[in-house]
């Protein structure tokens, strides 16, 4: 009886190690995949703008100098919907996507975009936030966040919230005896118009703006 106690017991430590190998080791993975901020080009209530490197080999066409017209827009040619579950996905289909930049958010944004796109380097992405008042200003705002890049000719946007009510702290809760994390980032399908210029990015597999063609086809006026 104690021959085989032990056996068992010995069953179950292998496995509990097993399990916490697994555990450790998507920890590492997970904690592998977030970039690392190397530089925070501005930091106010309204807007948040970072390079941030990224961990694995991916490289961009960066520094690059675009004019804060040219940067205006081609954000104001997105727009996104919310990734939904497959039983409500075809009722997405019936709503017009929106578009991911309010005009205020866009004139917040551009000028700290531009120099963080001159001062980038080849291995860094430009993470955002643009910020507003949320439904309880005194514990929350409304963010829209995600990051960027360029792949010359090509321009990536990635939307991680939009419109979101956020802590204003991280160390804040939303309920003080019933406390819950701060929401994770959403998935969302984007869209740009002209149509012609959302592209497949074949070497990435990911969808985006042929901004070249799309600021040769449609000259930015230039302010005087």
């Amino acid at each position: 009886m104690r021959i085989m106690r032990n056996r068992r017991t010995g069953r179950w430590r292998i496995l509990a190690a097993v399990i916490l190998l697994f555990v450790d080791l998507a920890g590492m993975e997970g904690c592998a995949r977030l970039p690392i901020t190397t530089k925070v080009v501005r930091e106010d209530a309204r807007v948040v703008v970072k390079l941030q490197q990224e961990v694995d080999r991916t490289t961009y066409s960066h520094p690059v100098t675009l004019g804060q017209q040219d940067i205006a827009a081609i954000l104001k040619g997105f727009s996104l919907r919310e990734d939904r579950g497959p039983l409500l996905r075809w009722y997405q289909e019936d709503i017009p996507p929106i578009p991911v930049f309010r005009d205020d958010e866009i004139e917040a944004l551009v000028p700290a975009l531009v120099e963080a796109l001159q001062g980038a380097k080849v291995n860094e992405r430009v993470a955002f936030e643009v910020r507003a008042p949320g439904n309880d200003p005194r514990e929350e705002r409304e963010v829209t966040a995600g990051w960027l890049a360029i792949r010359d000719p090509y321009f990536h946007l990635t939307v991680e919230f939009h419109h979101a009510q956020l802590p204003t702290r991280k160390s804040m809760t939303y309920e003080r005896y019933y406390p819950t994390p701060p929401p994770a980032p959403k998935s969302f399908s984007l869209y740009f118009e002209p149509g012609r210029f959302w592209v497949l990015d074949k070497t990435f597999g990911e969808r985006v703006v042929d901004f070249r063609g799309f600021l040769q086809s449609a000259p930015v006026p230039r302010k005087n």
